[in-house]
């Protein structure tokens, strides 16, 4: 049933009337009575006799679509479980918002066939054995079969600058399912790579899922795909396509009429057929983590659905995280990267302001914002007439300011929010209750001066605006975001994610204000800061056609030092090592509970958690709520989804009215 309480979560028996019988098939959405309301719900299975002796009737059957499918809504259970969530919830992302109008031209169309009441293999939406086995922790390593076999496909283009590319693309034309870690060159079409893998399964017969961060990315996709397989061969799925279309798009996957299915993070769950291969592209981006519970991971999701499926898979970009790291490390996938050859003959010429060599010359560059360096290979890419691209963490104008006397940072009088210049001529605003503090006055020392403490996008763009006269100048950022630019001469300013393809690739890519980006108190802060450089930087030029890549840094920084070998694999591993030893994810799992202190207190008093299991914290969270972090081996990570789903059950039970909100592995953990 359809209803957000943990204590409900499991399986209902109810009572077909024969006049709905044909219709209520498993996977149909219905309405049943509980509890003197009439709720929605899933038919999950069909069964000839109930161990409970009365029984209500099913009430409606809202539409014989058999929209749920079987191995979706045991993915679905497996997926509440892994995230201490309830299947509801996952079900809530898994199948779209009913579109009637669209679903009843899809009936007239083509009816759907009905599945057989005795289904020889039912969801069992409860959790049945053991739980699903953690790549990690499960001995599963990759098959080595999958590098040797007699290649049924032509090697195509691309593949072949990787030795273990070929390879994986025979593989999955012969039915099999590889498992790769893929570190993607600069330059790299990766667009065109994946729609290859995915023509490649298509060949042997299978289905395949990708899965990328944005819209943008989508669209690459998309054009990649319907040049490789033709039109009509695949489905976008996307939040943003509106519920008409999006509902359309998922009603073709559910039907089988296309054998591949791509999307951002509303396609991890998508129903596809004979699933061969599950693909995501740049896994760090925090987009594909969902902000709703049960907060799952893209990634997460289509490495339980690989094993389910018995699929392959394939998880790539042009860095590295931890996770990936991990699989790689324990045999699960195997890496798919460039030999030293290729990758000099592609990457850009990268080099550091703040190594000891460049101080030499330039005194000023450990300061500066834009050092000579900088503005030199700037300078040179547009008199050879190339664009240039400069990539500034933040976005507006002067998004933080500070007394010009004290240094003390501006805050808004009214909320202690922080002030920001949204002009040059703009008075000050708060950036959180949008109030102006035209009369601004510092606090400590009664200065009217305002400085910058951070530079925005806008500012930027302004300030080399006047440093290149006649130069054209773009922006690039939430307000308006560009796929592309052209290739002549230009300035290009792009906050991190947005940055535009340039026509035959950017003579020079600036990284500025890295320390914006450095220096967060977050985990993954270098690996988020390799991530977004390693992204810019790939739209760069190679050496060899003038290609510069300049980062505001100094040199001896590991992520810098990645970003200059272009070696994510080694930033991953040296990342996954110092989380190891400090027992943080992914070498261990970790559970955060934030509520209010009294609530998170009885939860975790009801929670029966595993041997081992760790209690850090609390700490502050937002108001006045605080979160407690749990932690545990990957091998009991299991046992303490389970233990905290139970505990929030009893609460539930109870009628518990202050929430608490559970989040397994969550990517901020402070």
């Amino acid at each position: 049933m359809d209803v957000p309480l943990a204590h409900l979560d499991r399986p209902f028996d109810y009572l077909v009337p024969q006049a709905l019988s044909a219709e209520a098939v498993p996977g149909v959405r219905v309405k049943v009575r509980f509890a003197g309301q009439l709720v929605d719900g899933w038919l999950l299975e069909r069964a000839e006799r109930s161990d409970h002796p009365r029984l209500a009737y099913l009430e409606k059957v809202v539409s014989p679509m058999p929209v749920l499918a079987p191995e979706v809504a045991r993915l679905a259970r497996v997926v509440a479980d892994r995230y201490a969530g309830s299947l509801a919830d996952v079900l809530r992302l898994a199948v779209p918002p009913r579109h009637a109008r669209v679903e009843k031209e899809a009936i007239a169309q083509a009816p759907p066939a009905d599945p057989a009441p005795a289904d020889p293999a039912p969801a069992d939406p409860a959790p049945a054995g053991p739980a699903l086995a953690d790549p990690v922790t499960s001995g599963a390593r990759a098959d080595p079969a999958a590098a040797v076999a007699a290649p049924s496909v032509p090697e195509p283009e691309g593949w072949r600058d990787y030795p273990a590319g070929p390879a994986l693309l025979r593989a999955l034309a012969d039915g099999r399912s590889p498992r790769a870690v893929w570190s993607a060159l600069p330059g790299e079409d990766w667009a065109a790579r994946y729609a290859t893998a995915v023509a490649a399964t298509v060949a042997a017969g299978r289905g395949a899922l990708v899965v990328v961060a944005d819209g943008r990315d989508l669209d690459r996709l998309d054009a990649a795909l319907t040049a490789r397989l033709g039109a009509g061969r695949h489905v976008c799925l996307s939040a943003a396509l509106g519920p008409a279309r999006r509902y359309r798009a998922f009603l073709t996957a559910r039907r089988g009429d296309v054998p591949v299915v791509i999307g951002t993070r509303a396609a991890m769950f998508a129903p596809v057929d004979r699933l061969g291969l599950v693909a995501i592209w740049d896994d760090g981006d925090d987009l594909h983590a969902e902000p709703r519970a049960p907060y799952p991971h893209a990634r997460e999701v289509l490495l339980t659905r690989a094993q389910l499926a018995e699929a392959g898979v394939l998880v790539g970009g042009f860095a590295r995280t931890a996770e990936a790291q991990l699989l790689v490390e324990t045999g699960w996938a195997r890496e798919v990267i460039a030999d030293r050859a290729v990758l000099r003959a592609r990457t850009p010429a990268i080099v550091p302001t703040g190594d000891d060599p460049q101080l030499a010359r330039d005194p000023g560059a450990a300061t500066a914002r834009l050092p000579s360096l900088a503005w030199t290979a700037a300078r040179e890419a547009l008199r050879a007439d190339a664009p240039v691209l400069v990539q500034v963490p933040r976005r507006g104008y002067l998004p933080s300011v500070a007394c010009a006397d004290c240094r003390t940072p501006a805050r808004c009088p009214h909320c202690a929010g922080p002030l920001a210049l949204p002009s040059a001529g703009g008075s000050p605003a708060c950036r959180w209750c949008a109030r102006i503090a035209a009369a601004y006055a510092c606090p400590p020392c009664g200065g009217r001066r305002l400085r910058a403490s951070v530079t925005g996008a806008r500012r930027t763009a302004e300030e080399l605006g006047r440093a290149f006269p006649g130069v054209p100048v773009r922006t690039s950022g939430r307000e308006e975001v560009l796929a592309d630019v052209p290739g002549g001469a230009g300035l290009v300013i792009a906050t991190p994610g947005a940055e535009p393809v340039a026509a035959g690739g950017f003579g020079a890519v600036l990284l500025l204000d890295t320390w914006a980006m450095l220096t967060r108190a977050d985990l993954r802060a270098g690996e988020e800061a390799l991530r977004r450089w390693t992204a810019a930087a790939a739209l760069a030029r190679p050496a060899s056609d003038g290609g510069r890549v300049v980062v505001v840094a100094d040199g001896a920084l590991a992520p810098v030092q990645a970003l200059l070998r272009w070696d994510a694999g080694w930033f991953a591993a040296r990342e996954l090592a110092e989380r190891r030893e400090l027992g943080f994810p992914p070498a261990m799992r970790m559970a955060s509970v934030t509520g209010l202190p009294a609530a998170v207190a009885d939860l975790l008093a009801q929670a029966r958690l595993p041997d081992g299991a760790e209690l850090l914290g609390p700490v502050p969270a937002d108001g006045e709520r605080e979160r407690m972090l749990v932690r545990v081996p990957r091998a009991r990570a299991a046992a303490m989804a389970g233990a905290l789903h139970e505990a929030a059950g009893v609460r539930s039970a109870r009628k518990a009215t202050e929430p608490v909100r559970l989040q397994v592995d969550p990517l901020a953990l402070f």
